[in-house]
C-alpha cells in the first residue's frame, strides 16, 4: 500500500535528512539561486548557541555554487539569531511569524530573487514547509538536529508525526531512529 501523502499546503518539495546532505548542485540544476534557512533546529540544535561544522561546510558549497542564503527565522531572541546569522556570514529576517509568508517576501525582496529561484529549508511542517507553501516557492524539509523543542513545538511534532508518516527522507538510513514511517 502507497504511503498517503500529506494536503499540498504541508507537503515538501523534497524531504531530506539533514541540510548537509541537501545536494547543491540539485539546487543549482533546479535554477535556486536562493535558500531561506531556518535557524532551531535546522541550522542550529535547539538551545545551541554554535553552527555544526558540517553546516558551515555546506553553506561554503552552497555559496561556491553562487547561491544566496538568508537566515529566516521565528526565534524572538534577536541577539542569538544575529550571532549565528554572523557565523553563517548571511543576512536575517528575524521574528518572522512563520507560517505567514511575509517574512519569506521580504527575505526575496531584500535579496533580489523571485519566488520561482527561492527554496526554504526548515525541520517543521506547520512553520516552514507552510510559510513556504503560502508564499509560492519550494520546501525541503529536515529531520530536526535536536530532540529538544519548545513546548508548544513538542505539540506540533505530534500532528507532524502523523503527516510524515511513510514519507522517506533522502540520505536517511531505512531503520534510522526518528524515522517518518516507523512504529
Amino acid at each position: 500500500m502507497m504511503a498517503q501523502l500529506p494536503p499540498a499546503p504541508f507537503r515538501a518539495t523534497r524531504y531530506v535528512a539533514s541540510v548537509d546532505r541537501i545536494d547543491v548542485g540539485s539546487l543549482v540544476a533546479a535554477g535556486v539561486r536562493l535558500v531561506l534557512l531556518d535557524r532551531d533546529n535546522t541550522c542550529v540544535p535547539r538551545d545551541a548557541r554554535v553552527v555544526p561544522p558540517a553546516v558551515k561546510a555546506w553553506l561554503v558549497r552552497l555559496r561556491g555554487a553562487g547561491i544566496a542564503a538568508c537566515l529566516l527565522s521565528n526565534n524572538f531572541h534577536s541577539a542569538e539569531v544575529a550571532a549565528s546569522a554572523r557565523e553563517l556570514g548571511c543576512p536575517v529576517v528575524d521574528h518572522a511569524m512563520k507560517p505567514a509568508p511575509f517574512s519569506a517576501w521580504a527575505a526575496m525582496a531584500r535579496m533580489g530573487v523571485g519566488p520561482e529561484q527561492t527554496v526554504i529549508v526548515g525541520d517543521q511542517v506547520f512553520t516552514d514547509v507552510l510559510a513556504g507553501n503560502l508564499a509560492g516557492v519550494r520546501t525541503i524539509l529536515v529531520r530536526p538536529q535536536s530532540r529538544r523543542d519548545l513546548w508548544y513545538t513538542q505539540v506540533f511534532r505530534l500532528g507532524e508525526a502523523l503527516a510524515l508518516r511513510g514519507v522517506e527522507f533522502e540520505g536517511e538510513a531505512p531503520d534510522a531512529p526518528g524515522r517518518a514511517g516507523g512504529c
